[in-house]
């Protein structure tokens, strides 16, 4: 899967042939989270909540770039 964005101790992903609401997947080692990008919720999933608040921090600048992305590699869906 694509990594959108690497952080110091966890990944952001945005997938192909995934499903609706859009969102990225924050994943380490310890969590897999799915997040919505339009609200910045936790959709479902485990997390870390340092983690959670450094990619919803770092995702309010960037949902534009992730819903493009997110459409991009998922054509077949409307959101």
């Amino acid at each position: 899967m694509p990594t959108f964005k690497k952080f110091d101790s966890f990944r952001l992903e945005v997938r192909s042939r995934d499903h609706n609401p859009p969102h990225f997947h924050i994943l380490s080692s310890d969590f897999h989270a799915l997040v919505d990008i339009r609200t910045l919720q936790v959709i479902e999933g485990t997390y870390d909540r340092k983690a959670l608040a450094e990619a919803v921090a770092w995702a309010v600048d960037q949902t534009e770039n992730l819903l493009n992305e997110w459409r991009r590699l998922n054509e077949r869906l409307r959101d």
